[in-house]
């Protein structure tokens, strides 16, 4: 096979990012997720626009920032789209709540939105959508390159275990201690098409590759595969999208930042070295795994050498690698505070549990999360 030409950007540790956070919407008596997210969505567009949209599920609704170059800048819009969403959320009766998935849900199907994709969805992966309502934290960095997209996304695919360790939020499912930190993923690898993207040594064999899943309808449309890392059909971005939504807007912002530093840091080393090396899907959907049961509790599967190290360890070797990048756009404090914070606080999942009372039980992990999101930062207080 030959390869594209090396891509011509280099390296942008200022390069532009931009944030998708999804929410459900809570009842503040039975705490269980409803219906609201259109009505709420269109009320919260009155002050912000198209930074909020409906979701897959009725019970949800997305916030959005437009591309930002600074962390305060990104802080900023993050609040006030969160301001206006859990203001309209007031209007209408509601809360919002930001967890991976809904900790208290009635019985039956998720109801869906009336829209063509969704209805095309529940056609194809039939009673898998029966359950299927999660909330998740979309990062985008700018990178307009394809190519470049495609190989940067090679060598992203080994930190994925770690991407879902630092942001599990999402212990509870409709009521119980499912028993790991990050059930999310666990849902979301029920299906094919989702989970770490296949290896791709060009752009084209990239999309060949989405085409040959969609053949097979495991994939509704190669050009919007939902995988957990993908060049963007329509932006000039990288998404990354394996991480759960997180109560703290801190954490948030710090998220993102340390992407942006991963992004551009890997994007430099593709423009040298070429696609990187082929991590086994296997592996890395075994890894990601892992993760998710664990959070950031345990030992984590390491980018570099895939043994399984404590995540603290592996933590300060993603700063000294990101060091360079983080300097030069001045985010190194906020994603060091992001890791303190998780060393001494435990992950969002840890959290969620210390919560869940003994007289409260998940309605007290309810109104803690609300607290949270309203609130901006991750304690509930």
């Amino acid at each position: 096979m030959t390869l594209a030409p090396a891509p011509r950007t280099r390296y942008d540790a200022m390069a532009t990012v931009g944030v998708e956070e999804e929410f459900f919407l809570v009842d503040p008596h039975t705490r269980l997720v409803v219906p609201a997210g259109p009505v709420v969505a269109a009320r919260a567009a009155g002050r912000v626009g198209d930074l909020v949209a409906e979701e897959f599920a009725l019970c949800q609704v997305e916030g959005r920032t437009p591309p930002c170059r600074s962390g305060a800048e990104l802080c900023g819009h993050l609040d006030r789209v969160r301001a206006a969403l859990v203001g309209a959320a007031r209007a209408e009766g509601v809360r919002v709540c930001a967890s991976g998935t809904p900790v208290l849900q009635g019985p039956g199907p998720v109801q869906v939105a009336d829209h063509a994709r969704y209805l095309a969805a529940g056609l194809q992966y039939r009673s898998m959508m029966d359950d299927f309502a999660v909330s998740a934290l979309h990062v985008h960095v700018h990178l307009p390159d394809r190519e470049l997209a495609v190989w940067t996304a090679n060598r992203l695919r080994p930190w994925l275990p770690l991407l879902i360790a630092v942001s599990a939020n999402s212990p509870f499912h409709r009521g119980t201690d499912t028993g790991y930190a990050g059930y999310r993923t666990v849902l979301r690898s029920r299906f094919p098409c989702l989970g770490p993207p296949p290896y791709a040594r060009t752009l084209q064999e990239h999309e060949r590759l989405a085409a040959a899943i969609s053949a097979s309808e495991a994939m509704l449309d190669p050009t919007t595969a939902y995988w957990d890392l993908r060049p963007h059909p329509r932006l000039p971005t990288l998404e990354i999208r394996v991480m759960d939504v997180l109560p703290d807007v801190r954490d948030t912002v710090a998220v993102a930042l340390l992407l942006r530093a991963l992004v551009t840091t890997l994007a430099g080393r593709a423009c040298e070295h070429g696609p990187g090396p082929a991590w086994e899907a296997e592996v890395l959907r075994a890894a990601c795994w892992r993760a998710a049961r664990d959070g950031w509790s345990a030992a984590c599967f390491d980018p570099a050498s895939g043994r399984y190290r404590p995540a603290d360890d592996i933590a300060a070797d993603t700063v000294a690698l990101l060091r360079p990048a983080l300097e030069a756009s001045g985010d190194a404090r906020e994603v060091e505070a992001l890791f303190r914070r998780i060393a001494e606080h435990g992950d969002a999942a840890t959290r969620q549990r210390s919560w869940a009372t003994p007289d409260g039980g998940p309605q007290a992990v309810v109104d803690r999360l609300v607290l949270a999101t309203a609130h901006g930062h991750g304690t509930g207080d």
